[in-house]
């Protein structure tokens, strides 16, 4: 199985492709220079860049590999409705997307959801069915309901057009600045983290790709580390106020391209998710969620961890932050 994944990973020509499909849908999000104190900027010799992917419709990346897989969808499986199982940024995605091609769409979402992202996809029409908090819950409610309503599956990230179509996210990034030295990405099930990596990797191959997890939810590290994919428990996973990386484990295929293209993957506290949250916010102005600040917080806080680099990119993989929770987060202390 391992070798047939691996003969499977996703190509330059597939995520060009991708990206034309997609351009009607997902916008292309602009690289913000962040000049974060004593890390970046004028004297340090070192650039970061934030590639805003909170500004895309539904506020998160998920739109990439949504629409690139629903797209596709032939006028019957169109006909018999989607369905996905996701805490949030994924769903709605997928809500999105449906809605544009005329599809029915049905959510699988855990219980501990945020109610903003639960109450935006509800917004654009899905139909939300509510389960436990374990990432296997959400999976097993979903194949049950296919068996029943036949209804066609949207991964979240452990299928090739998911990854071809988060994928554009980093060939966005490397034409717009080919001469970069470092790109990192958030990794829950690796969607995100496994397509940036081959197509920067394949694109420029001397650019060093890094993956940020929370370290209460390191699953996708102690794999990277171990060379096999482990998984850890819902009560781990989900103790991190990363919603979006609360995945137990990393995808097949998501980690065949992860141990391919990826050159390492580091781990940050809740406490350096929530400065590099009020970090990104003075800089730049940008909102982001704490999924989407790990890797402004590896930067932040990780350097020596991290290759030496002329000019970076930080991925801020979404901005759909619960406002109650940014407000205590922003007036917690300084940047």
């Amino acid at each position: 199985m391992a070798g047939a994944i691996t003969e499977q990973l996703v190509n330059l020509e597939t995520i060009r492709a991708a990206a034309a499909r997609i351009a009607g849908i997902a916008i292309r999000t602009p690289l913000i220079r962040a000049p974060f104190k004593g890390v970046a900027g004028r004297g340090t010799g070192r650039e970061i860049w934030l590639k805003a992917e909170s500004l895309q419709p539904v506020g998160a990346f998920k739109m990439r590999g949504a629409s690139n897989k629903i797209l596709q969808l032939k006028a019957e499986e169109i006909g018999r409705g989607v369905i996905t199982y996701s805490s949030g940024n994924h769903a709605q995605a997928v809500a999105y997307a449906a809605r544009e091609v005329g599809a029915k769409a049905v959510i699988v979402m855990p219980s501990n959801a945020p109610a903003i992202k639960r109450a935006a996809t509800l917004a654009l029409g899905a139909e939300v069915v509510d389960v436990g908090v374990a990432s296997s819950e959400r999976l097993a409610k979903a194949e049950e309901l296919v068996k029943e309503h036949g209804y066609v599956v949207i991964p979240p990230y452990d299928d090739e057009q998911i990854i071809a179509g988060q994928a554009t996210c980093g060939l966005e990034i490397i034409e717009e600045m080919p001469e970069l030295d470092l790109v990192l990405s958030p990794v829950s099930g690796g969607g995100l983290l496994s397509g940036v990596a081959a197509a920067v990797k394949q694109a420029r191959p001397q650019c060093k790709v890094f993956g940020v997890e929370p370290e209460l939810a390191g699953d996708t590290a102690e794999s990277y580390r171990a060379g096999k994919i482990v998984t850890w428990p819902a009560e781990l996973t989900s103790r991190t106020i990363a919603d979006g990386l609360r995945t137990q484990s990393v995808g097949v295929r998501n980690f065949a391209h992860i141990q391919a293209f990826v050159d390492g993957i580091v781990t940050v506290t809740e406490a350096e998710i929530r400065a590099a949250m009020r970090a990104i916010v003075t800089a730049t102005r940008l909102v982001p969620e704490p999924s989407g600040a790990v890797t402004t917080a590896a930067l932040l806080f990780h350097a020596g961890q991290l290759p030496v680099y002329r000019r970076s990119a930080a991925i801020v993989s979404g901005g759909n932050v619960d406002p109650a929770l940014l407000a205590e987060v922003l007036t917690e202390g300084p940047a």
